[in-house]
């Protein structure tokens, strides 16, 4: 028979792997998403896999409706951060407006003065890898949430898809309104050029 202290020795010896299992297995998972991170095609396929799966299970389940209708929303605004720049040029048209009101316009700045002086790529609020890894863990949790009859809330659904429909609609119209305004695309499609290259 063991004795009780043989029993608390072995005890704090697997307390004390704890922080060493939980540091490995992070490092592991670190390793897998430094691994896929250039594969974005595959990245995405795979998460509009999941995205599927999870939707069929919502639609065979017949049930969950708000775990579905929050995913959504979480999506949306994922989406939105994705397609806005990181510097908001609204935010900044108020900034330079306010200098000009308190007079702090009138001393020479060694930096271009407007936007048409200096180029400026458009840097994302969310960047696409961010984007990527949020839509992913929310469509995961999403779907291991359908297992549990403590989220299946009863719920008429077809309110939930319209209200989503409108908020989607009212939302993009508002964003490509900004994207207009403000003469930015979040997209760089084309040939791409590279400095030092004539182009024929």
């Amino acid at each position: 028979m063991m004795s009780s202290s043989d029993a608390g020795g072995e005890n704090s010896v697997s307390l004390q792997n704890i922080p060493a299992t939980y540091a490995r297995v992070k490092r592991q998972y670190q390793q897998l998403l430094d691994r896929i991170t250039p594969h974005i095609l595959y990245r995405w396929v795979g998460t509009a896999a999941t995205v599927a799966i999870f939707e069929l299970r919502i639609l065979y389940a017949q049930g969950w409706y708000i775990v579905c209708y929050a995913h959504a929303i979480y999506i949306l605004n994922l989406l939105l951060a994705f397609l806005q720049p990181k510097f908001d040029p609204s935010l900044q048209d108020d900034l330079m407006a306010d200098e000009l009101e308190g007079g702090e316009g009138d001393a020479p700045s060694p930096l271009p003065s407007s936007r048409d002086d200096e180029f400026r790529p458009f840097v994302r609020r969310l960047p696409e890898w961010q984007f990527w890894l949020s839509t992913t863990r929310a469509t995961l949790i999403s779907f291991f949430m359908t297992f549990s009859s403590v989220f299946d809330v009863p719920v008429y659904w077809p309110i939930l898809v319209m209200y989503f429909c409108v908020l989607f609609v009212l939302t993009m119209r508002r964003q490509l309104q900004h994207m207009i305004k403000y003469r930015y695309i979040p997209f760089d499609w084309g040939r791409k050029t590279r400095y030092g290259m004539s182009t024929k």
